[in-house]
This record gives structure tokens, sequence and C-alpha cells, in this order.
């Protein structure tokens, strides 16, 4: 590789870097998941040829790549080699996440899926819809159909600047558990499929095979989101959805250090727009393009922070969650409680569904992961002021919006990461003023009973 390396010679180097790749996922996948989300595919041979030995993925805080001549720069990009250039495009650090995840998304079967990181899992929902609501004058107008149970800055974005703002109609389901209303919803002009598995804040759940069915009956993807469940427990590409959403910044970053967002698809995915080439690999041809124009780019510092934290994923989802499941039931028992919403529980209506799709990796275990949303005993359903009160006298739980922390965090979702979608947006995702969100983190689950029921105490 010298000044004078011409471009046919960096075309074969770099199919020997692109066979060298395909030979370590390969090895990859015949890993267990702790093991994936451990190493992904950065390895010794890498390490000592690449990063001067380093035994962990080093942060790349730079902007740009150097080319050697020319010739390098001209095949670079052209995407003819592998190449970074820029990081508002790619960057070395984002690749050792990117490769880890999606490896994780798709653990366990024969898929092949490619992910692309992004700043937030806000540009991730935005990156993966942009490229399905393309102009298409074959096609009727755009309409997309959504579970009306999502975190409220889903909310937003589908209501207020799709809809209100690009005029793009969206068919809200109320009861995501019903897969006729999903069905009556879905018509010549739809682009896609979306919904939270489990949502958040009030933890409902869908049957992610028979939607997938349904969505690509009509020749239009399942887009799913689970934040709240995370590949340790669900990975809806096994079951037939086309694309995974994460905000990574939740319990795959658990430290809560970095905001990150993550897209992971699988190749091939179903779509009734766009070119074939997007379709073969949507989230390579995503970062080489639209996302390359929109910069919603990641740091390489928060990359590199948040596969620190996806190291342990499994070990501490599968921790949370059974804190979780005692944590519901200590609350389903306490008379100033009127209803808990958690997976687990055999009171939940969608428990048989949650069984078939949370089963924590790499055991038989049905795990249902950390979040659980409860309400509180008011005089009046519009009321919230035992809930209020309840809130203000917790002492070690946290009071913020965040989920998904080492540390358990409690969240009244009607005055905060819901309130701007008002209270008809509220109404569609069943989220009372008494709702209150539970993210449970990895403290002892007797010190969290022992916080909740001072709390309750002082109603």
């Amino acid at each position: 590789m010298t000044n004078n390396t011409t471009k046919e010679e960096w075309l074969k180097i770099g199919q020997e870097i692109m066979d060298d790749r395909a030979k370590r996922i390969k090895i990859a996948k015949t890993r267990k998941f702790d093991t994936i989300a451990t190493h992904g595919i950065y390895d010794m041979n890498q390490a000592l040829k690449y990063n001067n030995g380093s035994i962990m993925e080093p942060i790349y805080l730079t902007t740009a790549q150097a080319y050697a001549n020319s010739a390098e720069m001209e095949a670079a990009l052209a995407y003819q080699i592998p190449t970074w250039c820029y990081t508002r495009i790619a960057n070395p650090s984002n690749y050792f996440l990117e490769e880890t995840i999606a490896l994780l998304e798709a653990y366990n079967t024969n898929i092949e899926a490619s992910c692309v990181v992004t700043a937030s899992g806000m540009s991730a929902i935005r990156t993966a819809t942009d490229a399905l609501l393309i102009k298409d004058d074959k096609l009727p107008p755009p309409n997309i159909v959504v579970s009306a149970k999502v975190y409220g800055g889903t909310f937003q974005q589908f209501h207020v600047r799709r809809q209100q703002e690009q005029g793009i109609e969206v068919r809200w389901v109320v009861n995501s558990n019903n897969i006729d209303e999903w069905a009556s919803k879905v018509d010549d002009g739809t682009r896609f499929v979306y919904g939270e598995f489990p949502s958040n804040p009030s933890v409902a759940i869908f049957d992610i095979e028979k939607i997938a069915q349904l969505a690509h009956e009509h020749s239009i993807p399942l887009i799913v989101d689970t934040t709240c469940a995370s590949p340790a427990l669900t990975r809806p590409l096994q079951y037939g959805a086309d694309i995974v959403i994460q905000s990574a910044t939740k319990v795959i970053g658990t430290s809560g250090t970095s905001v990150c967002g993550t897209l992971t698809a699988k190749k091939n995915i179903v779509s009734k727009v766009g070119s074939d080439e997007m379709k073969a690999d949507f989230a390579i041809w995503t970062k080489l393009w639209p996302y390359r124009d929109n910069g919603p780019a990641l740091s390489p510092f928060n990359a590199i922070m948040t596969l620190n934290d996806l190291r342990s994923l499994r070990m501490r989802v599968a921790q949370m969650s059974d804190s979780a499941l005692k944590v519901s039931r200590y609350l389903e028992k306490h008379p100033k409680i009127d209803r808990v919403h958690y997976p687990g529980l055999e009171s939940f209506a969608a428990h048989a569904t949650a069984k078939k799709y949370m089963v924590l990796a790499d055991s038989n275990e049905n795990k249902y992961g950390f979040m659980l949303a409860f309400e509180i005993k008011e005089s009046k359903p519009e009321d919230s002021k035992n809930a209020r009160k309840f809130y203000d006298a917790l002492q070690m739980i946290w009071r913020a919006t965040d989920l998904g922390r080492v540390k358990t965090v409690a969240t009244l979702n009607a005055i905060s990461t819901h309130q701007q979608q008002g209270e008809e947006g509220r109404k569609l995702a069943n989220i009372k003023p008494n709702t209150c969100r539970l993210a449970i983190g990895i403290e002892h689950p007797d010190d969290v009973i022992s916080d909740l029921e001072q709390a309750l105490s002082k109603i």
C-alpha cells in the first residue's frame, strides 16, 4: 500500500478485507449470546494488525480517514472497498457496535442482518421510516399503521411530524393484541406496520409472527421497537419482522452515559417501494445514502461506551426481569394499587403471547423484562393526587424519565414522557394520570420493595 498502488490493487485489498470479515462473522455465529456480546467480530488478529494489540475496541475520536493515494480515495468514495471516510457516514468505533448488534438481533438463526447506529433511538425510527415513505405515483397516498401504545416521542414523530406536517395518514391500532384491528387498518396505501414490544410505558405486546404475516401479505415491512425487551429476550427478525429498532440508550447502554439508537434489518426486506439495492441490504443502503445526507451519526465515544455496556446485557436482563416479577407480584397484592401491568403476571391479558416471545437467550426460561407499570388508587379516575404523593415520597428510587438503568427509575408518564401528546393521545395509549412506570435496576428487589412500601404508606 503505497502512493503507487493502483485502483485494481486497492479493489483486491478491499475484497480480502471483506472476505476476512465474512470469515469472522461465520465464526461468531457459532458462539453463544454472551460471547458474541463480549467479542463481536473483533479478534486478536484485528487488534494486532490495526490497533496496536489493544484487547478492547478503541475509540476513533476523529472526523475523517486519510488515503494513501487518489486511487484508494476514488475506490473508497465509490463504495467499492471498505472505508469509513468521514464520521458522519461511518467510523471504525461505530462498526464495532453495529457488527455486534446485527449478530445479536439475528442470534441463533440463519438470518443475515446488518445494522446502522444513530445518535438516538428517535433518529433510528426516522432513518428507518424515511426510506419507506418516498414518493411513488403508482401507489395511493401513503399511510402507516402503528400501535397507539408507543413511547411519547414516537407518538409525536408519527402524529405531528408525519401526519400534521407531512400529510401522511397515521392509523392507530388501539388494541395491539387484536389481529383483526391491525388487519382492518392496512390497505394498498400502507407503507409499513409499526409496533413496540413491549410498549413504553403500558407494557402492551402483540403477536409479532402474525403481524409480520399480515404485513407481508400486503408487500410491506414490519418494524418492531424492542427497546424494553432487548435482543437478550426478544428478537423480532426470528419471527418475520423486517426491521428492529433499539433505543440503545436504555438497557443496552445501561450505565446511562450515552444516547444511542440502532436500526437492524434483515437482508431482502419486504417493501412495495424502493430500489432492489435498498431491499437487499436496507441498513447498509441507509448508511451509504440517506443517512450520509441527513447526518444522524452517532459519536464514536458513545458507540464504545454503549458497546462496553452491551457485553453484560443477557445477565443483567435476567436479573432485572426476576426482580421486576417479584416487585410486580408485591404491587399486585397491595391494597393501594389498582392494577399492575407486567407480561410475567398471569393476570396480564397477553401473558400467553409474552411466553412465546420473551425467552432469555441460551435458555428455556421465560423472562419478562425490567419494565412494569401500575395505577395507584384514586378517589376519582381523573385524579393523580395519591400518585403524586407516592411519587414525591420515593427515597432510593430515582424520579426521572429514564429507563433501563442499573438504578431503578420511576416515572409519572402523563406529566412527562407523554405530556405533549395530549389527553386524547394518552387515552389511545391507555396512560392514566395515576399511571407510574417503574424500570427495575440491578439493586436487590427487597430494597426496591422497601422503598415502594414506605412511599405508598404516605398516601
